[in-house]
């Protein structure tokens, strides 16, 4: 691949062997640089919302959805384009049926939406100009974006859209690398596709592009593609998969805290698309351990649905964000207001903050006590959340522990007590290893 990124699906294969909540992987990485086509106090201006929704969903919906048999079927199966483009005389999705991904999001704690708007296939889901090869001059006979945006709004999510820059089916979308004036074609016709997004469906909250193949960002002409979309949409966010730096920066199915603003994008299962033969679902107590890593480091969670071709979304999501969203009833006020927090290290409990209170959040419940090594504070109050019931605790210069807790999970997905601390939470757990006194051998 020429592109600066990885393929979706190859990161899909590496990403698989490695634990998206390890230590290592959250590491905060790269100093902020800002913006290439903003600054970054008016970066800053324009995020606030975005990292106060902090949980969002992403929606990987298309051709391939027919199929069934993931996203990158038609390049990893080598379908001709012949054949594979009569599946948009197939592909009608029931009307409005982003209302119920809408509604599902808003009722599992998300805040926000990115739909593909065209994937790599070429195929797009909005009403353009440019080409037949889209949603109303086929099979739909109707602007699938359009249905999604009034979803979204509907039930008061902000909204983005997802446009790919690879493009398999357009005919210079290979040989523009190749061939400037395939180039000029090409890249007049993604900038006219964007434009389109940016100008028809009202305020855009996110623009997010992904693989930049086959052009640099300079054959790309991104600065200029994002200085128009920025004139377009003044307060949008742009991601980082033109090629240069933007607003934020997009991890792929494993967590990396940056400096600036960044967002974590991962699968239920192992697919972006519907794909009905993956049956490696994540657990609901993962997608919240995911969650709250995020939080910690001051990232967002971009978590995905890839719908059936009829538009509905296949049962496994559905009971997998409805008891995330059965946990986000209770404590999704410490996702969406959460501070950046130096406290990490538990094998059985992740954190968050909130100004000088630390909430643990236990995930593998240890039974009546729970344990905290190296935090830095003295501890002035311990409660559960949300209830509020006071905890007992007893602390040395070594740990906190909580005492009298219940022997089984109040929450079998992650039971959180809230810590006040006398000033913002830190923990060190070198100390203990250089400085706990030491017996005899």
């Amino acid at each position: 691949m020429l592109n600066s990124f990885p393929s979706r699906r190859s990161l899909l294969k590496t990403a698989a062997a490695l634990p998206a909540l390890s230590a290592a992987a959250a590491q905060t990485a790269k100093p902020d640089t800002g913006p290439t086509t903003s600054t970054i106090q008016d970066r800053d201006r324009r995020m606030q919302w975005w990292q106060q929704d902090r949980f969002g969903m992403f929606i990987h919906f298309g051709l391939y959805s027919v199929l069934g048999q993931h996203e990158w079927a038609m390049e990893e199966e080598g379908i001709p384009v012949a054949e594979y483009q009569l599946l948009a005389k197939q592909f009608n999705p029931k009307p409005h049926a982003a209302r119920v991904w809408a509604k599902l999001a808003k009722s599992a704690g998300m805040k926000y939406m990115v739909m593909t708007t065209k994937h790599h296939e070429g195929f797009c889901h909005f009403n353009t100009k440019l080409t037949d090869y889209c949603a109303p001059k086929q099979a739909a006979g109707r602007d699938l974006v359009a249905e999604y945006v009034e979803a979204a709004q509907a039930e008061g999510m902000h909204f983005g859209f997802y446009y790919s820059l690879m493009d398999w089916h357009h005919p210079d979308g290979a040989r523009c690398a190749t061939d400037e004036a395939a180039r000029r074609r090409f890249v007049d016709y993604i900038h006219g596709q964007v434009n389109e997004l940016c100008s028809n469906y009202g305020k855009v909250g996110v623009l997010w592009y992904d693989v930049n193949w086959p052009l640099s960002p300079e054959g790309w002409e991104s600065e200029k593609m994002n200085r128009m979309v920025r004139q377009l949409q003044p307060d949008i966010l742009i991601n980082n998969r033109a090629g240069i730096p933007e607003d934020f920066t997009t991890p792929e199915q494993h967590i990396q805290a940056y400096d600036s603003p960044w967002e974590a994008c991962m699968t239920m299962n192992d697919s972006w698309g519907f794909n009905r033969g993956d049956d490696n679902w994540k657990s609901p107590k993962t997608v919240v351990r995911n969650l709250i890593t995020c939080t910690r480091d001051k990232g967002n969670y971009l978590l995905n649905i890839g719908p059936e071709a009829d538009g509905s979304i296949p049962p496994q999501s559905v009971e997998i964000l409805t008891s995330v969203g059965k946990w986000m009833d209770n404590h999704g006020d410490l996702i969406h207001t959460a501070d950046r927090c130096q406290v990490k290290s538990s094998e059985f409990a992740n954190f968050t903050r909130q100004g000088k209170t630390l909430f643990v959040h236990t995930y593998f419940w240890p039974g009546q006590t729970v344990a905290i090594g190296g935090l830095q504070q003295k501890v002035l109050s311990a409660r559960m959340h949300p209830g509020g019931q006071p905890v007992k605790f007893e602390q040395d210069e070594w740990r906190v522990k909580f005492v009298g807790l219940p022997q089984t999970a109040p929450d079998p997905i992650a039971t959180v007590i809230a810590v006040e601390m006398d000033a913002e939470p830190t923990q060190d757990q070198r100390a203990i290893r250089v400085n706990r006194k030491r017996e005899s051998v």
